[in-house]
């Protein structure tokens, strides 16, 4: 059974290899000409795709063509050059042009995951009884469409992630004239509401002190967009130390939330036109 659907592997794979560089098959530098072929990017895709999945050590997901530290070396080499993240922003424009990105409503928050390795982005975590997690904050647009994410330390507070959250939508080709940003309590500050006066957006913040259902408010999408990355294991609990691998499987779970959801949406809206019903004549 594979790991993902086809339909969601071979066009996030097409997107991926495109930006890839091309490499010989054998090593250059190798005095004698003979050195073991390289092992095609496909293959170690695979593998990395189950790595995400089911969140796997890459120990459990090597097999007899690809070892975990051929899996290691390029899954560095691809976080160095962003390559998830270009992925991402591909998936948004194909979005974008096909479906619309609802950009007038954005929805921020954080969640907080599991990271037993520890690593450069990883912090007590206050709801785990100070075991070592991992932070995402997370921007959407109206729908909960992965727009950016930014990873820290469990022991971050979501306020002052707001501002590098909000960077990413540079990525963007444009934003309405009026965007309003749902914030949950947690944002409720003066420097909050200071950055969004700069940035020109409207803010939509809970306040402390009432309660949460009344106030709820449009941005239940990011919780429900969380709850679709978490449900990759790589996310769930992260093994991983350094931070821009941390951050390659985030952009890389982001844009296939982003790649399901083009499908789901794009199926129900470009249908075949239906048969023309002929009558028979008695």
């Amino acid at each position: 059974m594979p790991v993902l659907p086809v339909c969601l592997f071979e066009p996030l794979w097409d997107q991926f290899s495109a930006l890839l560089p091309e490499r010989p098959r054998f090593s250059p530098t190798h005095p004698l000409g003979c050195h073991r072929e390289r092992i095609p990017d496909r293959v170690v895709f695979e593998h990395v795709i189950a790595a995400l999945v089911h969140g796997s050590g890459y120990e459990r997901i090597a097999s007899t063509g690809c070892s975990d530290g051929t899996i290691r070396r390029r899954v560095k080499e691809w976080a160095a050059a962003g390559l998830s993240e270009q992925v991402h922003t591909l998936a948004l424009q194909a979005y974008d042009r096909m479906i619309g990105l609802d950009l007038e409503d954005l929805a921020v928050d954080g969640c907080i995951t599991k990271a037993p390795s520890g690593g450069e982005v990883a912090g007590r975590s206050p709801v785990d009884r100070g075991k070592r997690g991992l932070k995402r904050s997370l921007v959407t647009d109206g729908t909960g469409i992965p727009l950016h994410v930014v990873s820290a330390g469990a022991n971050r507070h979501d306020s002052p992630l707001l501002a590098p959250t909000l960077a990413g939508l540079d990525k963007l080709d444009r934003l309405p004239e009026a965007v309003t940003v749902h914030l949950d309590r947690g944002y409720d500050s003066s420097l909050t509401r200071a950055l969004l006066d700069a940035l020109g957006f409207d803010g939509a913040i809970a306040r402390k002190g009432v309660p949460a259902p009344i106030q709820a408010g449009s941005r239940w999408v990011v919780e429900r967009t969380h709850q679709w990355m978490n449900g990759y294991g790589k996310l769930r609990r992260c093994t991983e130390k350094g931070q821009s691998v941390v951050d390659f499987y985030l952009f890389l779970a982001a844009a296939l939330v982003v790649l399901r959801q083009l499908i789901h949406r794009a199926r129900l809206r470009y249908r075949w036109p239906s048969r023309p019903t002929t009558r028979r004549l008695k």
